[in-house]
């Protein structure tokens, strides 16, 4: 069965003096961002997880230190086969990675992504293509309230009561997350076929569910193909056999 990850991650700020608060180029930069903590579930599984710098002994003693976390990301992106986020093609995967060079640890095995701030550029024109305002347009509820900066500045500085905060806004990013891709999913015409990583035929190739119903022929320049939709997700997808489309006779 193919491996479908939902995930979320959340950095602590670079660190630099600048002069100003407008516009300011930075006179010296005293310290690199890194990973806080990270948000996940893998598909048909019940539970969300949250892994954070807190999880580990070396937060003890070394709090900025996220070589732990990144190794739990690490190794879920290695076993993954498909890595589903929002913006996370241009920032939660581009940052992990990031991390891992930084770590040496390499690139885990590659996998596909699915990035829903995409589908929604791609197949839609909201107002706001934002997670928390998808979810609110779309009656799915809105992303937790993280009480500002002051929370990332509380977890840096240790405080429990922000970390519990930062772990419920994160868990409930990725529930969100979940809720948002199944309903946008049936636009999705490049998700990554399922058929085709599980090696298995007569499913829907984005959602592996065998309850397909015939929807009238998918017709291309030469071909006909059979039009199915799924019932489980709402996706369409066609036969891969094909016959000639019969064309008229030309007097």
């Amino acid at each position: 069965m193919t491996k479908t990850l939902f995930f979320d991650i959340e950095t602590a700020p670079n660190m630099s003096y600048i002069w100003g608060q407008w516009q300011q180029n930075a006179i010296a930069h005293v310290r690199e961002w890194y990973i806080l903590c990270f948000s996940y579930k893998w598909e048909h599984q019940k539970s969300t997880h949250v892994v954070s710098l807190t999880d580990f002994d070396l937060y003890e003693t070394q709090p900025e230190n996220d070589n732990r976390v990144v190794h739990a990301l690490w190794e879920l992106l290695d076993e993954a086969d498909i890595v589903i986020g929002h913006n996370s093609d241009a920032f939660d995967i581009k940052k992990a990675n990031a991390r891992f060079a930084y770590h040496d640890f390499g690139p885990p095995t590659p996998y596909r992504t699915v990035d829903t701030l995409k589908m929604a550029r791609r197949h839609f024109k909201f107002n706001s293509n934002r997670l928390g305002d998808l979810g609110k347009h779309l009656n799915l509820g809105g992303k937790e309230d993280t009480g500002g900066f002051e929370t990332w500045a509380g977890c840096m500085r240790g405080d429990n009561k922000a970390w519990t905060i930062m772990k419920k806004y994160a868990k409930k990013d990725v529930d969100l997350l979940i809720d948002v891709y199944k309903r946008l999913r049936p636009w999705a015409t490049t998700h990554p076929n399922k058929n085709v990583l599980d090696g298995t035929t007569h499913a829907c190739p984005t959602c592996s569910s065998n309850k397909l119903m015939k929807r009238g022929t998918r017709v291309t320049q030469t071909m006909i193909y059979q039009q199915y939709q799924c019932k489980e997700c709402l996706s369409y997808c066609r036969s891969r056999l094909a016959v000639p489309a019969v064309r008229p006779e030309v007097v």
